[in-house]
């Protein structure tokens, strides 16, 4: 056997070699693309199920719920080719598919929740967070209209401005009930002060004034127990200070 052909062969080998290490690479980092792209699809669509299943039910609309299954379906349309056995998945969106064909007369799916605590507050203010992180997505991905997804953002900041509202609202009434009216005060102060610093305060202008009547009626009560002291510290008035110190602010990416 000649040199130039052992020359060749061994070359050969070598090239063969590598072409096999390079191929395989390309399976793996497939795979691996599959599965990561399975992983995050998966995950957004029990995020947007949870969206709908927890928002209360006093804050959440028919069209909201309609632009969340409509988000979801097209997640479960660009899963199921990644997961073909996933019967659950093929139930899910025959479900969704009955739900957007109701139209306008389907209903929402979750009761009232009163916002009467600060874990309450912050839970509901982490739902409305992941839903503009959803339309965002959705946006970007194509799957909403870039128009719908800020007009569902602007929703989601002004949802948040009423979620406030409510629990200082609440609050501050629950204080009253247990004869605290100082800690009922500074409930509705900071509710009010919430209203006054937002961008158009003459949105919430009925909640503004149902406030300011509530705080009159508690300084009037304040002043009949005599001399205001100081407020002690409490749960309840650090409840109220760290959730208005946490006050959400997600910026638009559209503006």
């Amino acid at each position: 056997m000649s040199p130039i052909l052992i020359t060749s062969l061994v070359l050969g080998g070598l090239f063969l070699l590598v072409a096999i290490g390079y191929i395989n690479h390309i399976v793996e980092r497939n795979k691996l693309e599959k599965a990561r792209l399975k992983a995050d699809l998966s995950d957004r669509v029990r995020r947007c199920a949870n969206l709908a299943d927890s928002i209360p039910g006093q804050m959440v609309t028919t069209p909201l719920l309609h632009a969340l299954a409509r988000l979801e379906l097209h997640l479960c349309e660009r899963l199921q080719p990644l997961d073909r056995h996933n019967a659950t998945l093929g139930q899910r969106m025959e479900r969704l598919r009955a739900s957007l064909s109701q139209g306008d007369g389907a209903d929402a799916r979750v009761p009232p929740q009163p916002i009467m605590s600060e874990a309450k507050a912050k839970e509901v203010r982490f739902l409305l967070e992941d839903l503009v992180a959803q339309m965002t997505w959705g946006a970007k991905e194509g799957l909403l209209d870039a128009s719908e997804a800020k007009r569902w953002i602007r929703e989601a900041q002004r949802m948040s401005v009423l979620l406030h509202i409510e629990f200082f609202s609440n609050v501050g009434r629950q204080a009253l009930q247990q004869n605290q009216p100082r800690q009922a005060r500074l409930a509705f102060e900071r509710g009010v002060q919430y209203i006054r610093k937002q961008p158009d305060p003459t949105a919430f202008k009925a909640q503004l004034a149902k406030l300011e009547a509530q705080l009159e009626h508690t300084n009037a009560l304040v002043l009949e127990q005599g001399q205001p002291k100081d407020d002690e510290p409490s749960e309840l008035t650090d409840g109220l200070r760290s959730l208005d110190d946490e006050d959400w602010k997600k910026k638009n990416i559209y503006e």
